[in-house]
């Protein structure tokens, strides 16, 4: 186990791109305390402002696009030490009608954020990858050595920019880590992904609509997340691997809808099935082992999902029922 330099984050500024997204939000909150200067990079496309309330004081605020030749300069402007890279087009439905979009985003922006942290010399980088780098699990529970088989466009544009990190950490000495998350939940979501269309739907009816039911998932709660990038910057001997970021559980879309609705009281829920929402190739179990990011830095989730459920079903009732996404005319149609 590698001993914990959480004080390191304080000796620089801390640049998080995304920082006004799901993730993003809650991981300044967690270094605002930590942290010289945390500066939240977002274009707000689809973060929110509202993701940021009560720290837009204790952060700078930037906005841009991490595919601008621009953001060199920023990281050389704020004197960037430490940064946090989860600016990305995640939701994978929109994937299949804006492919282009993905790829220039997710694998050229990339590009550009290493080529500028490169040129600014920043200390260290944490970039975020994702489970569906992986595709459905070939053995469980899934750990870092597990193949890569993306399934969609977003999961092979994350793919390609996974692998392009590892070949800047090599080639010109980068000194990142990437974090493969699993499925993540919580407050201040601003996609409609899973659990967030779940609550929002049975919110206003017992019936609900749902796509591939006997998917399972591992389900991360988003402070947890944050916690683990937090612990893995903080560790030195972290630079150059890849960890495996999740609950260590998997539930079918099915039983978890069901809970969902014990807890919101709704005991008779209705499933229908909706071939709108099915993928054309769809990842049907991941399951993750994240031992190695526990052995190194200790890190270890703390929030059950049931539990985690309630703190989410709580905050959703507290916003007026609505989540940041709700805004986003891209997602009009959803719940």
């Amino acid at each position: 186990m590698c001993s914990l330099e959480r004080d390191v984050l304080s000796s620089g500024r801390v640049l998080v791109t995304g920082g006004a997204g799901f993730i993003g939000s809650t991981l300044i909150r967690r270094l605002v305390p930590l942290c010289e200067k945390v500066i939240v990079f977002d274009n707000f496309v689809s973060g929110s402002r509202k993701n940021l309330e009560g720290f837009e004081q204790k952060v700078d605020i930037v906005e841009g696009d991490i595919c601008d030749q621009s953001f060199h300069e920023i990281l050389d402007q704020q004197r960037v030490a430490f940064l946090f890279h989860l600016a990305a087009h995640p939701f994978i439905p929109s994937c299949y009608d804006e492919p282009l979009k993905f790829f220039n985003v997710n694998s050229l922006g990339t590009m550009n954020v290493l080529l500028a942290a490169k040129r600014a010399r920043v200390k260290r980088i944490v970039l975020f990858s994702t489970s569906e780098v992986y595709g459905t699990a070939q053995y469980v529970p899934m750990d870092e050595n597990h193949p890569l088989d993306p399934s969609s466009t977003y999961a092979v544009s994350k793919c390609a920019a996974d692998r392009l990190a590892q070949t800047f950490f090599y080639e010109h000495n980068l000194p990142l880590t990437i974090v493969r998350q699993f499925n993540c939940y919580g407050p201040r979501e601003t996609h409609p992904y899973i659990i967030p269309e779940i609550i929002s739907q049975l919110s206003k009816s017992r019936v609900i609509e749902l796509g591939n039911t006997a998917a399972r998932r591992d389900f991360t709660y988003v402070d947890d997340a944050a916690d683990a990038a937090i612990s893995i910057a903080a560790c030195k001997e972290a630079i150059g691997e890849v960890f495996n970021v999740g609950s260590g559980n998997d539930i079918s879309i099915m039983e978890l809808a069901h809970l969902i609705g014990e807890l919101m009281g709704v005991d008779d829920v209705e499933i229908q099935r909706d071939p709108i929402r099915l993928r054309p190739k769809d990842v049907e179990r991941l399951y993750c082992d994240a031992s190695k990011v526990s052995r190194l830095t200790g890190w270890m989730p703390k929030m059950r999902l049931r539990e985690g459920l309630e703190h989410t079903i709580d905050w959703y009732k507290k916003n007026s029922f609505e989540w940041p996404y709700h805004s986003n005319p891209s997602y009009a149609k959803c719940s």
